[in-house]
C-alpha cells in the first residue's frame, strides 16, 4: 500500500500503459482518476479498478481544465499526475510527415504536459507536495529513423520533465520521466509500421533482455517514482526498456 492516501489523475489510462499505472496505482491503495479520449475504456477500467472515469482531450485546454476541476471537486487534492496519454505518426521520411500529424503528435505528446501543469501545478505548490510523471519513451533518447517527429515530441518531454523538475524541487513538487521500449499497446502497430511475426523478431533483436515493456513494468516504475520512496529522485528520466537503449 505505498500509495494510501494518495489521489492520482493518469492520462491515456484506458489501455495499454496508462492501464497498467492505473490498475497499480489502485492495487497500492490510490484513488485514481482514469482519463481517456476514449470515454467507454475509460469508464471499463475504472469501474475494475473502483476509480472515477473522466473523458479529456488532453490537447484542448478546456478539455484539461474541466478534468482538473473534477478532480479537485471529487478527491480535494490531486497528490499525482500521470501524463501518459501519447499518439504517434505511421513510420515515414521526416519530409513526408504531414502537417496534421506533426500538428497532433506535438499537440498530444507535448502541449498536453503544458496544459495538465497549468491546470495542477498551482494547487500542488500550494500544497507544498506532488508528484508528475511524464510517459516518454527511449525514442526520446536512441532515436529510430522514420519515426522523427514522434522522435522529437518525446525528447521535448524529457527536456520538460527537467526544467520542471528544477523549478518546482523547492516547492515540494517532483517532476520525473519514464521511457519504455515499444510495448503490447495500441500504438505498436502504428510504430512498427505494420504488426506482422517478421517486424517484431526484428524489433526484439534490439532489446537485450528480448521482450515488449509490458503494462505491469510500467505500473511498477510509476509506482516507485509517484511514492514517497523516490523522495529524492527528481528530474531523471527511467529507461524501462530492457536495455534498449544501451
Amino acid at each position: 500500500m505505498r500509495l494510501e492516501g494518495k489521489t492520482a489523475i493518469v492520462t491515456g489510462a484506458g489501455s495499454g500503459f496508462g492501464a497498467g499505472i492505473a490498475r497499480k496505482f489502485a492495487a497500492e491503495g490510490a484513488r485514481v482518476m482514469v482519463a481517456d479520449i476514449n470515454s467507454t475504456a475509460a469508464e471499463a477500467i475504472a469501474a475494475e479498478i473502483g476509480g472515477i472515469a473522466r473523458r479529456v482531450d488532453v490537447a484542448s485546454a478546456e478539455s484539461v481544465a474541466e478534468m482538473a476541476a473534477t478532480a479537485a471537486q471529487a478527491f480535494g487534492a490531486v497528490d499525482i499526475l500521470v501524463n501518459n496519454a501519447g499518439v504517434t505518426h505511421l513510420p515515414s521520411p521526416l519530409e513526408e510527415v504531414s502537417e496534421a500529424d506533426f500538428d497532433r503528435v506535438f499537440a498530444v505528446n507535448c502541449k498536453a504536459v503544458y496544459l495538465t501543469a497549468r491546470a495542477l501545478v498551482p494547487a500542488m505548490k500550494a500544497h507544498g507536495a506532488g508528484a508528475i510523471l511524464n510517459v516518454a519513451s527511449t525514442a526520446g533518447l536512441s532515436p529510430r529513423p522514420r519515426l522523427n517527429w514522434y522522435n522529437a515530441s518525446k525528447g521535448w518531454m524529457i527536456t520538460a520533465t527537467k526544467t520542471m523538475a528544477v523549478e518546482l524541487a523547492p516547492t515540494g513538487v517532483r517532476v520525473n520521466a519514464i521511457c519504455p521500449v515499444a510495448g503490447e499497446t495500441p500504438l505498436l502497430k502504428s510504430i512498427l509500421g505494420e504488426d506482422t511475426p517478421e517486424m517484431r523478431a526484428k524489433f526484439l533483436s534490439t532489446i537485450p533482455i528480448g521482450r515488449f515493456s509490458t503494462p505491469e513494468d510500467m505500473g511498477n516504475a510509476a509506482c516507485f517514482l509517484c511514492s514517497d520512496e523516490a523522495a529524492m529522485i527528481t528530474g531523471v528520466a527511467l529507461e524501462v526498456d530492457g536495455g534498449r537503449c544501451i
